[in-house]
């Protein structure tokens, strides 16, 4: 667990919010009392055992470093830490982040620090709960270069997501975005009797969503964002690994 860090996207407007987002980044979004949605995904990390996280901050962002600030502090002993990454310009770069993915991008110098194997991408926003030892564990027994979180969803709820398609052994092999159709929802059907198999209740859901948590090796991650000009991981990024990497699933079916 040492020998991973973190990446937390600060989020970007948080229209479907609005007007609590009016003056803050979604992740700063008050939640139950005291906490902040951003304390999800932070306190998800802290009780797996990762505590080297950056959080990358771009709009509306000043609420959100207060909280991180005021809130996250580490033994000297640790060497642990929450570290802010606000959009900056830099000899290297004069733009804002155009995207997840080149939020990354323009951060690769923290990456490519000594000590580091894996890099874990997470949404600021989410709500779910999550041992993240468990997902590297599976992306190492399965010798993947990219592994991503999916929980099984029924087909109803397919058509707001993105679902996946595996072969027999769990590795990714097809990606559909939101897919509308009964012939687009049977080419991404994953086989119930499957899902059970991996320990996992299908109790009739034959989808698996990408939750947009992803654990990437270090030099994948890398390459993938130095050979390329992506802008978003759920878009871009993920969709060519699937094609150019190997991408292995982990299933979840906690709360989320």
């Amino acid at each position: 667990m040492k020998r991973v860090v973190t990446l937390v996207l600060g989020g970007g407007r948080g229209a479907r919010l609005y007007p609590l987002t009016k003056f803050r980044s979604k992740p700063a979004v008050p939640v139950a009392g005291k906490y902040r949605l951003i304390d999800v995904p932070l306190s998800n990390c802290i009780n797996s055992g990762l505590n080297r996280i950056y959080v990358l901050t771009q709009f509306h962002s000043v609420s959100l470093h207060r909280h991180i600030r005021s809130t996250y502090s580490f033994g000297p002993l640790t060497r642990g830490f929450v570290e802010i990454l606000a959009a900056q310009q830099t000899l290297a770069s004069t733009n804002w982040y155009q995207g997840t993915a080149d939020a990354v991008r323009q951060n690769l110098t923290y990456v490519e620090q000594p000590g580091i194997d894996y890099v874990l991408v997470l949404s600021g926003d989410q709500l779910y709960r999550m041992d993240f030892r468990q997902m590297i564990a599976t992306h190492r027994q399965s010798g993947a270069d990219v592994t991503i979180s999916a929980v099984p969803v029924a087909r109803q709820a397919a058509s707001g997501l993105g679902i996946m398609r595996l072969d027999e052994t769990g590795r990714v092999v097809g990606f559909l975005e939101k897919p509308q159709t009964e012939q687009e929802l049977d080419h991404v059907r994953t086989d119930p009797a499957w899902i059970e198999a991996q320990g996992i209740r299908s109790e009739g859901r034959d989808c698996l969503a990408s939750m947009g948590i992803y654990l990437f090796n270090r030099q994948t991650l890398i390459d993938v964002l130095e050979k390329t000009d992506y802008q978003d991981f759920g878009k871009e990024v993920f969709p060519a690994s699937i094609r150019a990497r190997h991408v292995h699933v982990h299933l979840f079916d906690g709360y989320w």
